[in-house]
């Protein structure tokens, strides 16, 4: 049981922490960031550097953070991603002075280590989506979730990325705390086959966006007998960790899909012509049916409020998006509901399920 709640440690925090929004306002959603992925034909060796000419011509992608978007972290990180035929390519910058780890089980809680973590949702649906996390040893824990933890999901951490290559450089000394280290980088190769684990079965995905992302967690230190350590209070607990992103949740939970960046995988060679991302005009919509959604589940009076809710209070509220007016509509049944409207620019009825997964019916 205590093996339990340590591994699951994040989704009880991330339950208790939803339900205290139930007593909060809950603001509209910013834009995510975005990242243009750009192809590669060069074969890249990963280890950790990222010294291939592909890599010195991909963009940056914006610095990381703080996960509620309103402080700037400590230490700065940012990302890069390239793509070919057969895999997706990650590389991140991590600043830090004090390069530090000891876990090396693989599928270890791995977030006990300064960490950084990727979260893939390559349908765009916010369910059946991916999170990996390393430290500074190359330690990976890979796992699959059925849903957000706010559905109750599944977690599969039986899933491997198959295929799936990393590696580690540090720029300092290891576990050493008599000297200052600038940072450690690492390099990953994911297989376009690893992630089939859902309805994803789109091996070459150019010319179409993944919801992504990133996040790296950073805790304060101690030094005991010459080695490193989470830092405690003056009763005995960590203290929380840092959680810096690149995309601002604003809340303090990974794990809502809805609110991650948008990757696009252009078929622009990298180095070659630029190429500009216009988020489409339904995903504007989408945030906002998410927006609803979160009003609906909220807890009142013991039980979610889409079970006492009146369809007079909630629909005809309308919108504008883009200059265009929509207005959800709100249908409840017995066991559930869904949210849905029709959307002004393609004709297409926009839904989020009671499970809170989004769907589009083509018109």
């Amino acid at each position: 049981m205590e093996q339990f709640f340590e591994k699951n440690r994040k989704a009880i925090s991330f339950i208790l922490f939803f339900l205290y929004l139930g007593c909060i306002a809950l603001a509209a959603q910013e834009t995510p960031r975005q990242y243009v992925a750009y192809r590669t034909t060069e074969k890249l060796n990963i280890d950790g550097k990222a010294a291939e000419t592909a890599w010195q011509k991909a963009p940056w992608s914006d610095f990381f953070i703080d996960i509620e978007g309103n402080k700037k972290p400590t230490y700065n990180t940012r990302m890069k991603m390239l793509w070919d035929e057969e895999n997706v390519y990650f590389f991140a910058q991590l600043e830090e002075p004090h390069v530090w780890g000891d876990i090396t089980e693989h599928d270890a809680v791995i977030f006990h280590n300064n960490d950084f973590e990727i979260f893939l949702d390559p349908e765009a649906d916010v369910h059946g989506y991916y999170e990996l996390e390393w430290n500074i040893l190359n330690t990976v824990w890979d796992q699959y979730l059925t849903a957000p933890y706010r559905m109750g999901n599944e977690t599969v951490n039986g899933w491997e990325a198959l295929g799936m290559k990393s590696a580690v450089a540090i720029q300092g000394t290891l576990n050493d705390p008599t000297d200052t280290d600038q940072g450690w980088s690492i390099e990953v190769e994911i297989p376009f086959k690893a992630l089939r684990t859902g309805y994803y079965h789109n091996n070459i995905p150019k010319n179409t966006f993944w919801r992504v992302g990133f996040s790296r967690v950073n805790w304060d230190f101690e030094v005991t007998d010459g080695k490193y350590g989470r830092k405690k209070d003056d009763k005995g607990e960590y203290l929380h960790e840092n959680n810096w992103v690149w995309s601002p949740q604003y809340v303090i939970n990974m794990h809502e899909p809805e609110r991650w960046g948008y990757v696009y995988f252009t078929e622009n060679p990298v180095g070659g012509k630029a190429d500009e991302f216009v988020i489409p005009q339904d995903e504007h919509i989408k945030w906002h049916l998410y927006e609803r959604y979160r009003e609906v589940i909220q807890q009142r009076d013991g039980k979610p409020a889409w079970e006492s809710v009146s369809l007079d209070q909630f629909n005809g509220k309308s919108k504008q998006i883009l200059g265009k007016t929509i207005t959800p509509v709100l249908e409840t049944y017995t066991k559930g509901f869904t949210i849905w409207v029709k959307s002004p620019f393609t004709g297409n009825i926009l839904s989020v399920d009671k499970e809170g997964q989004f769907k589009t019916y083509e018109q």
